[in-house]
This record gives structure tokens, C-alpha cells and sequence, in this order.
């Protein structure tokens, strides 16, 4: 599939991997719409730098966690360009609890992880799947973490709800066939905000990955944007971890 002028809508777009790949759907000529929930400033920079390299974009608040502001988000946007074409399910929370204090985990921790990081995207999917088949074509890629597939990470309940995006994936990519296309990509460790003040612990995992080093934020985007591409591709987890998942 060719990006260029293809209606897409990235959710929490203005930050990290969300930001790498707004910026690098527009490099190739995709129109983008900026999904944030409280990262305003953060979008419209996004936005901005889009907008100065000559690319078009915009920025759009939705709190995915709620079904109606994602459907007043989707409604607005195929009003304005009478099309979506592509969706980049980024949008997602974590909470850094330690893997072997089960008594830690909250029944609060499990309804926001769950309710942003699994039903977010599937509200999103949902709402922007009609437009998609309307057109007989469309392309859903779940952004997640390979967390879902080693079973550690930030938290328990933030690898279990990745491991539900992947079952989510795959239904979504029978559900929606054949006109609409679900992939998932998993990265490894990445060095973005979530990582502020625990540097040292993420140059300590790069230097035992098997590439010696993590994956940047644009890495992420360029997969992302060549599963987008890639039209023989769907119901698909794919890993963009440095070998962390080998170890």
C-alpha cells in the first residue's frame, strides 16, 4: 500500500514512539491526525514539526479510555477528510510495580491498564472500522510490547494486558477481513519517557541484548509504517526488540 495521501490516525501520537511515527507517516506523504488525552503541548509540537517540513497534520483530544470521545474523535476526522484510511493503536499506560509483589498489584491498576490498553484500542478499531469498509480497504496496527509474549515488564497487569492486545489482534484481523488488515508490533525496550530516571537500569539491559543495544523510537515508526505497507500482512505479531525476546 502506498502512504502517500492516506488519511491516518495515530492515538497518543504526540509522544515517543507515538511522535516517531506521526513523523515518519508524514515523511512519506500521509495526512495525520495527532490523538492525545492530556499531552496538548506535546501534540501540537508533534503537529509542528510536521507542519515544517511541509507534511499535514493535526491534533486531535480523545481519551481512548472512553468510548465517546473516541467516537466524537473518529466522526470529527472523517468529517474533515471524508476518509480514514489507517489506524496506529499507540495509545497506552503502564504502572511500574515489581514483578514478584503480587499483593501490590490494585484492582485500580488492573481497570486502568485494561481500560486503556485493551479496550481503548478496541474502541478505536470499532469506531474507525466502518470507514475502512466502506472503502473495502484499511489498515489497524496495534502498537504493544513484548512484555504480552515474555510474560515481565513494568508490571504484571501491564504484561497481561498486552498479551490481551495480541488475542485482540487476532480476532479483530478474522473479525474484520478481508477488506481490513490487523497487525500487531511488539517493541523491546525503548528509550522514551517512561524511562526518566531509570537510565542506568536501560543502559545495564541494552549492553546484555544480543545487538547490544535497544531499539530508538524511529526504529518502531519504521516497522509500523512497513506493515502499514505491506498488504499481504494481517492477523501478524511482530517483534522489533534487539533479541531481548531470545533471552
Amino acid at each position: 500500500m502506498e502512504l502517500r495521501d492516506k488519511k491516518v490516525l495515530v492515538t497518543g501520537g504526540g509522544t515517543g514512539i507515538g511522535r516517531a511515527v506521526s513523523l515518519a507517516l508524514a515523511d512519506r506523504g500521509a495526512v495525520v491526525a495527532v490523538n492525545y488525552s492530556k499531552s496538548v503541548n506535546e501534540a501540537e509540537e508533534t503537529v509542528r514539526m510536521i507542519q515544517d517540513q511541509g507534511g499535514h497534520a493535526l491534533a486531535i483530544q480523545a481519551d481512548v479510555s472512553r468510548e465517546e470521545e473516541v467516537l466524537a474523535m473518529v466522526d470529527t476526522l472523517a468529517r474533515e477528510w471524508g476518509a480514514i484510511d489507517l489506524l496506529v493503536n499507540n495509545a497506552s499506560v503502564t504502572r511500574h510495580i515489581p514483578m514478584d509483589d503480587l499483593d501490590a498489584v490494585t484492582e485500580e491498576a488492573w481497570d486502568e491498564l485494561f481500560q486503556i490498553n485493551v479496550k481503548g484500542m478496541f474502541y478505536c478499531a470499532r469506531a474507525v472500522a466502518p470507514f475502512m469498509k466502506k472503502q473495502k480497504q484499511g489498515v489497524i496496527v496495534n502498537v504493544g510490547s513484548i512484555a504480552g509474549i515474555t510474560g515481565s515488564g513494568s508490571s504484571l497487569p501491564y504484561a497481561v494486558s498486552k498479551a490481551a492486545v495480541h488475542g485482540l489482534t487476532r480476532s479483530l484481523a478474522k473479525s474484520l477481513s478481508p477488506y481490513i488488515r490487523v497487525n500487531f508490533v511488539a517493541p523491546g525496550a525503548v528509550l522514551t519517557r517512561w524511562w526518566e530516571g531509570r537510565e542506568q537500569q536501560m543502559e545495564q539491559l541494552a549492553g546484555s541484548l544480543l545487538l547490544g543495544k535497544t531499539a530508538l523510537p524511529a526504529d518502531i515508526a519504521h516497522m509500523i509504517c512497513t506493515v502499514l505497507e505491506q498488504e499481504a500482512l494481517t492477523g501478524q505479531i511482530i517483534t522489533v526488540d534487539a533479541g531481548q525476546s531470545m533471552q
